[in-house]
């Protein structure tokens, strides 16, 4: 109970902007994209003395400003100073101790099950913060969104059904040809939703090294997205981290705070196996008639094994034998990696995205399930 009540209490916070809450829940979220799952604040400050350039590299930009309340402008301006370094130092011990106050760290500086719930609600406010906007939750960005068919696929509105699906059009046009000055609740027509399979999705989201920072948070939130909008209409998502090995899998399910906080607890490091990824996807999906697709997203050609690239080739036409489509996200990719990125896709019967431009890969992934519903 008291966990609870301390999840409800971070909800309201972050759902109020209580602005101390969500800077603390962004540090936590920050400092998972660059790799850290806990904080020493002396080793920190060390490094930023004894080489700012190679500490703003590993902590980042954001992290460096959330934990010492100075831009990395300032800082770089003034970081041989003696009196500015007895003030960083101080910002940053005060910071780490309202960290462990408040729960969000423990003795040992380590990240708490409590920061985890907070980081993942500020991932997930900053995510719908940033959809709703843009009208991608609500509207038909891929023509295959809804289908609805013609005039048969019309009917009466019943109680239980969703009034997004109500048929404006025809529920005024009835209105108006029995007389009526207002609309009716006998009057609303409803479209009639043609029926399809389940669909399970697995997101293979790449948390290799080259991948930290705000490339990996860009990443959670367009698999946020995707969650979010496949639970809405019933199907199911699962989750795949990988790097040279997999972090964290999630077999497709419809809870949603499962992969909320799975997505907010991924780190990046190490080297990227994308052939044993789609092997260990295949596992992941139901051995049913049902359609299932997998999202890839990553940022290199694989590097693992003796011969990688053939290793993937092979692992996607196993994945296409049992019945999985693959399409693939490419951030960045070399010739060499896009040259390789078009052969997966054409085996896997998917989509390729060649991303230069980070800011849209959530409407990109959830374009690409779009498509297949």
């Amino acid at each position: 109970m008291a966990s609870q009540e301390d999840e409800d209490k971070l909800m309201r916070s972050v759902l109020q902007n209580d602005k101390k809450t969500i800077d603390e829940g962004r540090l936590i979220k920050d400092s998972l994209n660059q790799g850290f799952g806990s904080f020493n604040p002396d080793l920190m400050f060390e490094e930023l003395v004894r080489n700012y350039s190679m500490a703003r590299k590993i902590y980042g930009d954001s992290l460096i400003k959330l934990l010492s309340d100075y831009d990395s402008s300032y800082i770089k301006k003034n970081i041989n100073i003696p009196e500015f370094q007895r003030e960083l130092k101080k910002n940053i011990k005060r910071r780490i101790e309202e960290l462990k106050d408040k729960d969000l760290i423990d003795k040992d500086h380590t990240l708490t099950d409590k920061a985890i719930d907070l980081a993942s609600l500020v991932l997930y406010k900053e995510e719908l913060d940033n959809l709703i906007p843009k009208g991608i939750l609500g509207e038909k960005i891929h023509k295959k969104v809804f289908v609805y068919g013609d005039k048969e696929d019309i009917k009466n509105h019943k109680k239980l059904d969703r009034y997004r699906d109500l048929a404006i059009r025809k529920s005024l046009k009835l209105a108006i040809r029995r007389g009526h000055s207002e609309l009716q609740e006998s009057d609303l027509k409803s479209f009639e939703r043609k029926s399809r399979g389940s669909i399970y999705l697995v997101y293979a989201l790449d948390a290799s090294g080259s991948m930290k920072g705000r490339k990996i948070d860009l990443c959670k939130k367009a698999g946020v997205a995707l969650a979010y909008k496949a639970i809405e209409e019933k199907d199911k998502v699962g989750l795949l981290v990988f790097g040279s090995d997999i972090k964290e899998e999630i077999s497709p399910t419809e809870d949603f705070l499962l992969l909320l906080k799975a997505m907010t607890r991924i780190k990046a490091s190490k080297e990227t196996n994308i052939a044993f990824t789609i092997k260990k996807a295949i596992t992941l999906f139901p051995n049913q008639e049902v359609t299932k697709h997998l999202i890839l997203l990553t940022d290199a050609i694989p590097t693992i094994g003796k011969n990688p690239e053939q290793d993937t080739l092979e692992a996607v036409s196993l994945a296409k034998a049992n019945g999985i489509t693959l399409s693939l996200v490419g951030i960045n990719l070399d010739k060499k990696g896009e040259s390789l990125a078009k052969k997966i896709v054409e085996i896997g019967e998917g989509n390729l995205y060649i991303i230069r431009e980070l800011e849209n890969i959530d409407k990109i992934v959830l374009e690409d399930y779009y498509s297949f519903i």
